[in-house]
């Protein structure tokens, strides 16, 4: 990526969009907020709770997503909002608020495993789904003190303390998919936490043998955003839209793709939360050899 000896009119910088696009700046806002109340919480000793097998909860994800709901409400009085922690209770409560024109998906910490691991891999995401396609999306890396953030037709960028320090304020580091096309070459981003057994056909299929090890599914996108990796596929059935809309709308923004296994696009219109067909993630060269190599998976 951009180093500090970058030139003002490398093509990897950009003026910050945020300047103009009202929108977008009120979300980074807003997730950059709550990624301050999120590190508050994980300098201490917090307690972690179960919600179900598999599925902890901690202060950090229910305060976080009050704050984030509530401030989105007051800015975008219009929208809808389906968030993790403060979910729909039943099928028609779902269908009323999907059925908006514009609605936000939230996940106020995606890794909560990571975070109560206190190992840094977690992130705050906040998507924008207009008419049922993911448009907008903001991926705060609370540690790091990174975000990125992306409209579809605008563009994808990344704002982080080191890239202001070496380019200036108001410069953002413009992201872009890779344009490898051998998926013998491509990088993988997997599950430090979650990987499936059903990944390994998969993987081998495509000849893919370089492994990178990432907590969140906000993170292991970001990985393909940023050009550090090329795919990522999740060949299970625990991801819900909360950890897609966002992630997907900044790597479309980016030139890539975000599909279930079967190749079709999430409908976030759909009055169901689970991605029961898996997700499949990729600089979108690679994205038929990733469905073709999935295919049989799911139903295994």
């Amino acid at each position: 990526m951009t180093g500090a000896g970058a030139s003002s009119d490398d093509p990897r910088t950009s003026d910050d969009p945020r300047t103009s696009d009202h929108e977008l700046r009120i979300l980074c806002d807003i997730a950059r907020e709550a990624s301050a109340l999120v590190m508050e919480i994980y300098a201490t000793d917090f307690t972690v709770e179960m919600k179900g097998p598999a599925d902890p909860v901690t202060r950090a994800d229910r305060e976080a997503n009050d704050l984030i709901c509530t401030a989105l409400a007051k800015a975008f009085p219009e929208a809808a909002i389906v968030a993790e922690e403060s979910a729909p209770v039943g099928q028609a409560e779902l269908a009323r608020l999907v059925a908006h024109e514009r609605v936000f998906f939230v996940d106020p910490v995606d890794g909560t495993r990571e975070f109560a691991d206190k190992n840094g891999e977690f992130a705050v995401m906040i998507g924008l789904a207009e008419r049922g396609v993911a448009k907008v999306g903001v991926v705060a890396i609370p540690v790091t003190g990174q975000t990125l953030f992306g409209r579809v037709g605008l563009g994808a960028f990344r704002d982080s303390p080191a890239f202001r320090a070496a380019h200036g304020e108001g410069r953002v580091e413009r992201l872009r998919v890779t344009d490898l096309a051998d998926p013998a070459r491509a990088r993988a981003v997997v599950s430090r936490s979650h990987k499936s057994q059903k990944l390994v056909p998969i993987l081998e299929r495509l000849g893919v043998t370089n492994e990178i090890t990432v907590g969140s599914v906000g993170l292991k996108v970001a990985r393909v955003v940023t050009g550090e990796a090329d795919l990522y596929v999740h060949p299970t059935r625990g991801a819900k839209k909360w950890d897609a809309c966002g992630p997907a709308a900044i790597l479309h923004a980016a030139g890539g793709r975000f599909t279930d296994l079967d190749g079709n696009e999430i409908d976030y219109a759909e009055a169901s939360l689970p991605l029961d067909l898996g997700i499949a993630v990729t600089n979108g060269v690679l994205h038929d050899q990733v469905i073709a190599a999935s295919r049989g998976i799911m139903t295994r």
